[in-house]
């Protein structure tokens, strides 16, 4: 734990998130193990599990935090590519180490290697009705989400805007459902996005989220015009990055 904890101090020193969340990348990345206390990560060939070691260590310390609750163990998907940048397939963001997906399923025992390599997801909710399927996100989903959401270093968390709607009937009064944003798609994951590291100066945060829970009319347009990913995947343009992640 000495070495895991002295490895991401020095690294810190020297990491940096460079350009925008869906336009950068990431220098002097930390892998993620692939297994640690409170959690597990899967589908580890895509080799997505770096980050800034800001973002291993908030994840270790989620981990830990949800092991002690007495939580099965989180599995921890998408991170970024070992220099960040753009994705061949799955995400437009994930570029500067700072982002990372983390399932609303959970493990109650160690992965096999099938599993770890193709784990069946676990939607919560019914895509054509727009609809929670019942006993899908119980108590164990909502307190994920308040410990996730309850750091300093978390600039937001999207999720389906049926999931923010079930988590504004029950904690609509607490101060970390602000930082719930409504996206499309995030039927069985959330996806953490922390802030700009201070000792980043090239990192592009994004603007702050607005005033108030998000509960109101914002939330009512996204579930009224009930947003879906597309079926068949849109042609992608990698974005411009920054001179700095060339070469």
């Amino acid at each position: 734990m000495f070495a895991t904890a002295l490895l991401l101090t020095t690294s810190a020193l020297y990491a940096e998130a460079i350009g925008g969340y869906a336009a950068g990348c990431l220098k002097n990345a930390v892998a993620l193990p692939l297994t640690g206390p409170g959690y597990q990560v899967i589908r580890s060939k895509r080799l997505r599990y770096y980050g800034h070691p800001d973002l291993i260590h908030y994840l270790q310390g989620l981990a830990n935090q949800t092991r002690l609750a007495g939580m099965p163990d989180l599995y921890i998907a998408d991170l970024a590519m070992a220099r960040g940048g753009p994705f061949t397939s799955g995400h437009r963001s994930h570029q500067t180490g700072l982002d990372a997906d983390i399932w609303f399923r959970m493990a109650d025992r160690p992965i096999s290697q099938w599993e770890q390599d193709a784990p069946k997801e676990w939607a919560l909710i019914d895509e054509p009705s727009y609809r929670m399927l019942p006993g899908r996100f119980g108590p164990q989903q909502l307190n994920l989400l308040r410990l996730a959401a309850n750091k300093p270093e978390v600039a937001r968390i999207f999720v389906n805007p049926v999931i923010k709607a079930e988590v504004c009937k029950r904690a609509a009064d607490e101060p970390w459902v602000a930082k719930l944003r409504p996206w499309v798609g995030h039927f069985s994951h959330f996806h953490v996005r922390l802030r700009c590291p201070a000792n980043n100066p090239d990192c592009q945060p994004q603007a702050p989220i607005p005033p108030g829970n998000g509960c109101d009319a914002e939330l009512a347009s996204w579930l009224k015009d009930k947003p879906q990913l597309p079926k068949v995947s849109m042609s992608y343009r990698a974005p411009a990055l920054p001179k700095r992640c060339e070469g």
